[in-house]
């Protein structure tokens, strides 16, 4: 399997801010050539100004990856490295979670990669060599309360980025799965702006609102920078032999590592008075239903 070479062609997703801009600054400033996709254009300005490459992408649209081809095409380029950044995170009771929100979840974290993947792999299967690196989360592996959605998204992406490696592999293309714990990044504010909207004032869990919201924010907490993040990743990535599965970010090894050894009923217990489940059921249990008598 090929070694990444000096300068290499690097696409990212989601470049607009926190990690994927973090990246892409980083990989510039290695000297490599980067194109920078976002679905907000603006947002990517300065990063043309300082000699990126810059390309409209909203990864859910056929339309967008075909003119992004397109564009590479003209450049008479391709990725060597296709970095798969963009996402977001659905925060929200499974049983209260809107079907174009699941929808939309799975759309972006899971449909959208895969056809990335078939869209740009063609060209690194021609030349026998490239890496593509989806970004997961240890959130695939360790399920938390008002994350059922996130969380399943991961999962799918881990499973589907297995089966890219060993499928990859013959045809001389690495594929490298990172699966972050905390880091900074504005990924919790805008999953708590999106929850605190989506929770109904009938909502049975608005009792625990704050649990919800305070789930939506989890991974700012102690977390690593999105600058030393994408140093680390890029180190790893770039490396002459890349792990196949990288870690990096608060409780990225600890909460893993719980998952295997921890009963699974007392690290739901744990994972539940986190965010506020047990006083959801102190409320229950106090409740007298219209119409009964206690």
């Amino acid at each position: 399997m090929s070694a990444i070479k000096t300068t290499s062609v690097i696409l990212i997703t989601g470049a607009a801010s926190g990690i994927g801009r973090a990246l892409a600054l980083n990989a510039h400033a290695r000297g490599h050539i980067v194109y920078a996709t976002d679905r907000d254009t603006a947002a990517l300005a300065d990063l043309a100004a300082l000699g990126l490459r810059t390309q409209r992408l909203d990864v859910t649209s056929a339309t967008d990856i075909a003119e992004l081809v397109a564009r590479l095409n003209a450049d008479g380029t391709g990725p060597d490295v296709l970095i798969n950044n963009a996402g977001f995170g659905a925060i929200a009771p499974v049983l209260e979670i809107a079907p174009e929100r699941l929808r939309a979840q799975f759309e972006v974290n899971v449909f959208a990669i895969v056809s990335l993947c078939q869209a740009l792999a063609p060209r690194m299967i021609a030349r026998r060599q490239g890496r593509i690196v989806n970004i997961g989360s240890i959130s695939g592996l360790v399920t938390t309360p008002f994350a059922g959605a996130y969380c399943a998204s991961k999962a799918a992406l881990h499973a589907l980025s297995d089966a890219l490696r060993m499928e990859l592999k013959p045809f001389g293309i690495r594929m490298i799965t990172v699966q972050p714990g905390g880091i900074r990044s504005d990924f919790g504010a805008a999953a708590a702006q999106a929850a605190s909207a989506g929770l109904r004032a009938d909502s049975r869990y608005a009792p625990v609102a704050d649990g919800i919201l305070a789930r939506a924010d989890a991974s700012q907490e102690g977390a690593m920078s999105a600058e030393d993040f994408a140093e680390r990743m890029l180190t790893e990535v770039l490396a002459e032999r890349p792990r196949s599965v990288v870690r990096f970010g608060r409780r990225s090894t600890l909460l893993p590592l719980a998952k295997q050894l921890v009963p699974t009923d007392f690290l739901d217990a744990r994972l539940s008075r986190e965010f506020g489940l047990g006083r959801l059921v102190a409320t229950n249990s106090t409740h007298t239903p219209q119409g009964e008598e206690k």
